[in-house]
């Protein structure tokens, strides 16, 4: 005799809907455990003070995205970190500069293996030092030895911080001091390389860098909140946290949010959030900004450990390998007030973290980049 109980259809759909009940929660329970643990990541980054403030950005590849920040995002008033503010990348703009680059090239306009020489002539010369000699494939690479121009400017921010500084005043400083190593015999990251590379693109286009990053990469691809400061520009335009800069460890922070970054241009000017350096970074590995010869060709890498062990560079794109496996692509950023790191792994999971003070010691480098394999590797 049949039990007393629901009609067999009723039940079968009963049984379906409660399945998809307890699937939706669970899949509740684990989008709110990840919450909390890129929650746990940006606050263990401002932990004892030891940084005002720290915001992330996560991208799933079925677009879902998330925003967390913590500290304090104005020490002067005690303000709260705006979520996804503007900060300053610094050299993620080397990316944006480099995509224009290999525009350039799937346009027949450039020849990455000629010599810098034949775009801009009489130019590169110095100490050990010919444009001659040096591709604009080593330019982008970091290959070409060519002289580091910022730690003039590093040594002497005070100076540069509320002046407009010409593209032209920086190769200048770069060509007083040596060459670091004949052209192509080995890796070593040189602000420099990207300031020629600004250059070059002017040279090719005939209009300033900055509208055509601005047309070819921001707009193209809908950045809302990204743009290149245009000259004498030293505010940042949106919401955003302060940025602090100490010229000596133990020394009080000091507020340099505003700030002129023309003595980063090329090589790292730009201001964005961190969703749209997410944004940026899947949409050009996912080749909506080069054609597939050019995205090889910039996924083409050398050994640059310094300062992640296993770390490649291609032209102007890094890949950093996972405590979990495989390797994220992206490139990071240092500049007075503003530190950015970040990636999008094969799969397309994208995470970029800001943090509102520069290192001061290895340490404080690689605590970021562990806080970056720790968001991607969740």
């Amino acid at each position: 005799m049949a039990g007393l109980g629901l009609p067999t259809a009723y039940s079968a759909a009963y049984a379906d809907e409660s399945t998809r009940t307890s699937a939706a929660g669970t899949q509740k329970d684990t989008q709110a455990a990840a919450r909390k643990g890129m929650q746990k990541i940006a606050d263990g980054l401002v932990s004892d003070g030891k940084r005002p403030a720290a915001l992330i950005s996560t991208r799933e590849r079925d677009g879902r995205t998330g925003t967390y920040a913590a500290g304090v995002g104005d020490l002067a008033t005690g303000a709260r970190v705006p979520a996804d503010g503007q900060v300053r990348i610094g050299s993620n703009t080397k990316t944006f500069t480099a995509v224009v680059v290999l525009q350039l090239v799937g346009e027949g306009k450039i020849d990455l293996d000629a010599p810098i020489e034949t775009y801009l002539p009489n130019l590169i010369r110095g100490e050990g030092v010919d444009g001659r000699r040096i591709t604009v494939r080593q330019l982008l690479q970091h290959t070409s030895g060519l002289p580091e121009y910022t730690q003039a400017v590093a040594g002497n921010f005070a100076e540069f911080q509320h002046r407009y500084a010409e593209p032209r005043e920086l190769l200048d400083l770069a060509l007083e001091g040596k060459a670091s190593f004949p052209p192509g015999t080995k890796w070593e990251y040189s602000n420099t390389n990207y300031v020629v590379a600004g250059l070059l693109v002017q040279k090719i286009t005939g209009r300033p860098l900055a509208e055509e990053i601005t047309k070819r990469v921001i707009d193209r691809i809908g950045l809302r909140h990204t743009y290149f400061p245009q000259a004498g520009d030293m505010t940042i335009h949106e919401k955003h946290p302060k940025g602090y800069f100490t010229e000596k460890p133990g020394t009080p922070l000091r507020d340099v949010t505003v700030q002129d970054p023309s003595w980063g241009w090329a090589a790292g000017a730009m201001v964005s959030t961190n969703s749209d350096v997410n944004r940026f970074f899947t949409a050009l590995l996912d080749g909506r900004l080069l054609k597939p010869a050019q995205l090889k060709e910039m996924r083409t890498t050398v050994p640059a450990e310094d300062p992640v062990p296993g770390s490649r560079y291609g032209l102007g794109l890094m890949s950093k390998p996972l405590s979990c496996g495989g390797v994220a692509w992206g490139h990071g950023g240092d500049i007075p007030g503003y530190e950015t790191r970040g990636g999008v792994t094969e799969s397309g999971r994208a995470v970029n973290v800001a943090v509102t003070v520069l290192p001061s010691d290895l340490a404080g480098v690689m605590e970021v980049e562990k806080a970056v394999d720790t968001a991607l590797c969740r």
